[in-house]
């Protein structure tokens, strides 16, 4: 039986062919694509650096941990260990749970919860708990995970509803563009990898690494406005884009201001 350290010991087998571009590297652009993770976070912290002033633990453990599913996505592309594998999914899944434990806003807690204290400890437990049961079938993993995006759009369709600044519907619209091109390479890469590889054009998993990386780039921003409405109540949020408006691709980030107005 192979060591859950063996190359090739995941169960899960990306399109793009293995050990083509190099004999230690199994799917080599599905391992150098994660580099956008790495990019992905000291821009987040150094754009958002006024917020990470005022409340400097989300952001900086978000961050990490975003760091941590690059690395563990790189391991695993390039070994395609079951190790790497698990790695790879569980790092997802507490980077997804811390961003709950943090940002999610009061007024959607349970009855039970009385606050952001309970609500930790009731994210942890269930995290723990799905930690455990990611170990029955691996190849499940990333289907739920990504399935968790759909509750994410849901609560972000419900603050905009409660917001009428069109910087931050434009915002959300370009998030969720960057995500549907995300998540229809991972759905092309996983179900039409024959066709793909009939036109010798694999590399649609790579794509949805920077891909998802921009939605990113864009989700951020967004969680961290509404979270200012909630929690920092004597600041007024208001977006700014980096390198400057007239770019046609930029980057948004999240200036404060003194007198709050309710969005």
């Amino acid at each position: 039986m192979p060591s859950i350290f063996s190359y090739q010991s995941a169960e899960v087998d990306w399109c793009e062919g293995n050990f083509e571009r190099s004999r230690i590297i199994a799917e080599y652009y599905n391992t150098i694509s994660n580099v956008s993770f790495f990019i992905v976070s000291p821009v987040l912290l150094y754009l958002n650096r006024q917020y990470c002033q005022q409340r400097a633990l989300p952001l900086y453990f978000v961050s990490g941990l975003l760091l941590c599913v690059g690395i563990f996505s790189t391991y695993f592309h390039m070994t395609l260990s079951y190790m790497g594998q698990l790695l790879d999914e569980l790092s997802i899944l507490w980077t997804l749970a811390m961003s709950y434990a943090f940002w999610y806003p009061r007024v959607y807690f349970p009855r039970c919860i009385k606050s952001r204290k309970h609500f930790f400890w009731l994210s942890g437990i269930t995290t723990v708990i799905s930690t455990f049961m990611s170990f029955i079938k691996p190849a499940f993993n990333a289907y739920a995970l990504n399935c968790i995006a759909f509750h994410l759009l849901y609560l972000t369709r419900r603050e905009l509803k409660k917001c009428n600044d069109k910087r931050v519907h434009r915002m959300a619209k370009v998030m969720v563009m960057w995500w549907v091109l995300a998540i229809s390479s991972w759905i092309s890469d996983r179900w039409l990898c024959g066709l793909w590889q009939a036109i010798n054009f694999p590399y649609f998993h790579s794509f949805w690494h920077v891909l998802i990386a921009m939605s990113l780039l864009y989700c951020c921003p967004l969680v961290i406005y509404f979270d200012i409405n909630y929690e920092m109540p004597k600041f007024k949020p208001k977006l700014g884009y980096w390198p400057s408006d007239s770019w046609p691709v930029v980057v948004p980030y999240i200036i404060l201001e003194e007198s709050h107005k309710q969005c």
